[in-house]
This record gives C-alpha cells, sequence and structure tokens, in this order.
C-alpha cells in the first residue's frame, strides 16, 4: 500500500449562498470505489453548519474524482453533510436531490448544466482597464485574440483538469461580457451533474489561486449595460426524448409557469439583478417559454422543435445557483404525474 491524499470537498451553511470548503486526508491507497474511505469530522462552527458548544459535523464521501492537481492516485471527493448523531444537516441539499432521483429513476431524467462565471483581477474583471471600461459588448462572444478574450490559459488549464478527473464536460466558450467565461456539464443524471458542477467549481478556483486570478459567480457581476451570469440548466426526460415528446416539454413548461415563483427562490441569490428583461433574460415577474428565444424563462431549442422531441433549457437559474436544489426543483415539479406520448 502506498500514501494517496484525498481531498474532502463539501458545501457550507454559508446563506444566502453556499460556499465550497475542504481539507485533505491521508489514507492507504489505492482507492478505488467511494466506501473505501472513511467518514470524517469537521468543525461546523467555523463553516455556519453548527454552534461552537457543539460543532462537530460530520462529512460522507459520495462521488469520488480523480486529482488532477495532485495527480497519481490521489483523489478528490464530493461529500455530503450530516450531523454527529447521522441525521440529514440542514445544509444538505444533495439529500433531498438523491431522494427524488431514486423517486422518479424510471423517468431517466437527464441534466446539461452551462455555467457562467467571471473571472477577476483584484477589484475588476480580468483584462479590463484601470481605469474606465473596455469596448461595449459585441465583440468578446466565442472571440479570439488578445484584444478579445483574457484568461483563456486559466481556462484550458481547467478543462483539461476537469477531463482528467472524470468530469463529464462537454464545452467551453467565451461568453459576452469580456472577462467572462463558460462552461458546460452534461447532459448526465442528477445527482452526477450536480456532483459535478461542485467539482468543476472547486477545480476552478483551486487552479485560479496558482494564477492569482479569482472567480465569481456572481449574477450580476459589472453594474450596467453588461450581461449578467447565469446557469442555464438544460433538463430532458426520457419521454421527452422519445418521438412525440414535444407535447411533453410543452406540458412541463405549462407547470414551470405555474411554480415559477417557487422556483426562483431556488434559483440563486441577487437574481434579480440579472433578470430584468434585459440582456437575453426574461424579467424575473413574468414568465414565458418559446422556441429559440432567448428572452424567454424556458427556451425550446430549435432543433427539438424541428424534431418533435428533446430537452428544455431553463434560463432562470443565475451562476451562484446550488445545483442540487435546481435539479430538484425541476425533477419536482416536471416528474410527478408527467405526460406520456400516444
Amino acid at each position: 500500500m502506498s500514501k494517496i491524499r484525498v481531498e474532502y470537498i463539501w458545501t457550507d451553511g454559508h446563506l444566502p449562498t453556499a460556499k465550497l470548503r475542504s481539507k485533505t486526508k491521508i489514507v492507504d491507497g489505492p482507492v478505488k470505489d467511494v466506501s473505501e474511505l472513511p467518514e470524517w469530522g469537521f468543525d461546523g462552527s467555523s463553516t455556519e453548519q453548527a454552534e461552537g458548544h457543539f460543532s462537530d459535523c460530520l462529512l460522507k464521501p459520495v462521488r469520488l474524482a480523480l486529482d488532477p492537481i495532485r495527480g497519481g492516485d490521489n483523489l478528490l471527493v464530493m461529500c455530503e453533510v450530516f450531523n454527529a448523531d447521522g441525521t440529514v444537516h440542514a445544509s444538505n441539499a444533495r439529500a433531498a436531490l438523491r431522494e427524488l432521483a431514486e423517486k422518479h429513476a424510471d423517468q431517466e431524467a437527464w441534466f446539461g448544466i452551462e455555467q457562467e462565471y467571471t473571472f477577476f483581477d483584484g477589484i475588476k474583471p480580468l483584462g479590463w482597464p484601470d481605469n474606465g471600461f473596455p469596448a461595449p459588448q459585441g465583440g468578446y462572444y466565442c472571440g479570439v485574440g488578445s484584444d478579445e478574450v483574457y484568461g483563456r490559459d486559466i481556462v484550458e488549464d481547467h478543462m483539461e483538469s476537469c477531463i482528467l478527473a472524470g468530469i463529464e464536460m462537454s464545452g467551453i466558450n467565451a461568453e459576452v461580457m469580456p472577462g467572462q467565461w463558460e462552461f458546460q456539464i452534461g447532459p448526465v443524471g442528477p445527482l452526477d451533474v450536480a456532483d459535478e458542477v461542485w467539482l468543476a467549481r472547486w477545480l476552478l478556483y483551486r487552479i485560479g489561486e496558482d494564477y492569482g486570478v479569482s472567480a465569481t459567480l456572481h449574477p450580476k457581476p459589472v453594474k450596467g449595460d453588461w450581461n449578467g451570469a447565469g446557469a442555464h440548466t438544460n433538463f430532458s426526460t426520457k419521454a421527452m426524448r422519445e418521438p412525440g415528446g414535444l407535447a411533453v416539454i410543452e406540458e412541463a413548461c405549462k407547470k414551470l409557469g405555474k411554480t415559477h415563483e417557487k422556483h426562483i427562490v431556488q434559483y440563486g441569490a441577487h437574481n434579480e439583478e440579472r433578470l430584468t428583461g434585459l440582456h437575453e433574460t426574461c424579467s424575473m415577474q413574468d414568465f414565458k417559454y418559446g422556441i429559440s428565444d432567448r428572452g424567454a424563462s424556458i427556451r425550446i431549442p430549435m432543433q427539438t422543435a424541428n424534431d418533435g422531441f428533446g430537452y428544455l433549457e431553463d434560463r432562470r437559474p443565475s451562476a451562484n445557483m446550488d445545483p442540487y436544489k435546481v435539479c430538484a426543483a425541476l425533477m419536482e415539479t416536471v416528474c410527478a404525474d408527467e405526460l406520456v406520448p400516444a
């Protein structure tokens, strides 16, 4: 046996937006399955998950990934948080999604999440002038060249790291605001996509340390006539992906309209700064869906409409959303008594 390092990663109790925490445990390796890793305690009073007089919380490993930074047999592990008595901690949003995933396993829900983020160099977005603003939006989206995009070396390192970790990353692109990027994960099942978004975020922050650059998920990182940052969530069930599935998708859109306010509460803090009806968003006060409409709450992709089956894109989640909560909200609303095509 050899000693390996395992980075235990979890989400804390910070409100309104949970933060990532992690610490390293040295164990005998190699480790082939998450069940081989021990549970581990931590001081919940330092993560806003417990009071100081009774501060022990429990980390239960639930998802393994190779550690692309340390290499070798070293690992990253996503954990759920439990109270000292073994009950689910109030901050543990994964537990609710786990139950829904088991309950609706027969519907084979798939998710793809488009995670936008913005690099900051100190107090300004990466690549922005020390005083004033860069040229207006227009040439930056999917741009190329040192006058159009900033931080590509970090983005490439992050993409490579996610691939080495076994994360199902499906693409990257420069976004509309300079210094802003996006990576996409999926399509995979609900627990997989949510775990992998959190792991990919952890890798983004950790790699940013090496460059002296931070990444923010704030939905409106720069005030004014600049795009915000979202986490568009693509969703489908088996019935949606089969012939006749467009009717199932339209029925799902109607359900989502009836529960709009309930979803918005779960879709990220400060989202009202982004969902204004401008910059490719629908106002938070409204709900609408449409084909190829990036100003809608829910977009039905053109290919889905042409094929008559496929998936929907929920454009409401903000970049700082908790993927466990967003996936749970979609499954809870859509998967109950789903319409099955004739």
